[in-house]
């Protein structure tokens, strides 16, 4: 990256915003308590080290076949389903941090940038926030279904600012990954959303960024777009805690404007037994390009150009807090300044 562009980069630091674009990032940990449950739905990058929510309200007795599927179609589309999440396990790609490539990311960013430029019109704030060296955990609100432009606008102005050589690693879903397609963000640093790979990266001295809320905060109707939920997981505050990092909070708003999200559809996750399957809370429904109605978002969706904007908080040391204070403090924090960033905005998708 040129000096020119550098500067110019972090001139946008806390005013006028870094242009970005990016490359899917997703993510969900997994261990419930502890670790974060990877349920990145699509571009849900979830925390390592962070809780999974228990899902929706329990979804009343269903009559099941011995091997545990409900009875009658809802158990035919149950078989059905294991199938599939039978095929995409032996699709998940081996986790290895070292397949991030500078180079490549080093050749793609411009065009990337460009794009985020244009379609998303992408602003990014106060990146001077990050300590400029060292392990650091970024904790991000997350939006826009399976796609999660916010992760990839962050992703590129993270390393047009920082330089590509930083260490820079993003945890997603296992579905994410092994998505037809989307190979490529494991060169861009994305990993599979386990307690075991949030660990290395910080012990090598990698920022990392999460997602806390995962697929669970991902899909959240539109409505809430102005809302944090982690369905509270406060497993990366533990890890936080553990590593001695910095934690940096990252607050981002209009990927839920991208389409319309309707429901979670916890209720029929659960009927479907997608959390013993595929680690899935949620079967969501939405309003999307070109499917209309979006059943899932397995597929992805074209999203709308709705502007993204990111803001940088500063960086809050937990090490020395109790779980449940410091959680609600990153919460308190994450939500004014998120809802200062709806107050900007005059209309959805516009911003």
């Amino acid at each position: 990256m040129t000096s020119e562009a550098r500067s110019r980069s972090r001139a946008s630091g806390d005013g006028d915003g870094t242009r970005s674009g990016g490359a899917a990032r997703p993510h969900d940990p997994a261990r419930p308590g502890d670790a974060a449950r990877s349920g990145r739905g699509g571009g849900p990058a979830d925390a390592p080290g962070v809780d999974t929510p228990t899902g929706g309200p329990d979804a009343g007795p269903a009559r099941r076949r011995d091997d545990g599927a409900p009875g009658g179609l809802a158990g035919i589309a149950a078989r059905l389903l294991r199938a599939v999440a039978e095929q995409a396990q032996r699709r998940v790609p081996a986790a290895d941090l070292d397949e991030r490539d500078p180079d490549y990311v080093r050749e793609t960013l411009p065009g990337l940038w460009m794009l985020a430029s244009l379609y998303f019109r992408a602003e990014v704030r106060g990146l001077d926030r990050i300590p400029e060296a060292g392990p650091v955990l970024l904790v991000g609100n997350h939006s826009g279904g399976n796609l999660t432009p916010d992760t990839h606008v962050f992703t590129l102005a993270f390393s047009t600012y920082f330089g590509v050589e930083r260490r820079f690693h993003q945890l997603a879903h296992n579905l994410v990954l092994s998505m037809p397609g989307l190979g490529t963000l494991r060169r861009y640093g994305t990993v599979a959303a386990t307690p075991a790979n949030a660990e290395r990266a910080l012990e090598e001295g990698a920022a990392l960024l999460v997602y806390p809320g995962g697929d669970y905060e991902v899909h959240r109707p539109s409505w809430e777009s102005a809302k944090v939920d982690f369905g509270g997981r406060r497993g990366f505050i533990r890890l936080a805690q553990r590593r001695q990092v910095p934690l940096v909070p990252v607050v981002a708003i209009g990927g839920q404007e991208t389409a319309l999200f309707l429901t979670r559809g916890e209720r029929l996750a659960r009927l479907l037994a997608l959390d013993r399957m595929f680690r899935l809370k949620v079967l969501p429904i939405s309003l999307a390009l070109p499917w209309g109605l979006n059943v899932g978002d397995m597929l992805g969706h074209i999203p709308l150009p709705a502007k993204i904007t990111i803001q940088v908080l500063d960086p809050i040391d937990v090490t020395e807090l109790d779980t449940g204070e410091a959680y609600e403090l990153v919460i308190h924090r994450m939500q004014d300044m998120l809802t200062a960033l709806a107050e900007e905005r005059s209309l959805p998708v516009i911003g």
